[in-house]
């Protein structure tokens, strides 16, 4: 169980990271993402790169 809970916690790091280098620092409703859920990041992350992958398309 304490490899689960550590594999959690790298995936929520990579995830802040990662939102992080797209200059998200916290939800629209004020969260910090370090208080989201791992399913709540998840979530986040995927709708960030659908938002940059849309932005990107236009700019062709």
């Amino acid at each position: 169980m304490a490899l689960l809970k550590e594999k959690v916690e790298q995936r929520c790091t990579y995830l802040i990271n990662e939102l992080m280098r797209y200059g998200y620092f916290n939800t629209s409703t004020g969260q910090q993402l370090y208080e989201l859920s791992l399913t709540e990041l998840e979530l986040l992350h995927i709708e960030v790169k659908a938002q940059f992958g849309k932005l990107m398309s236009k700019g062709e």
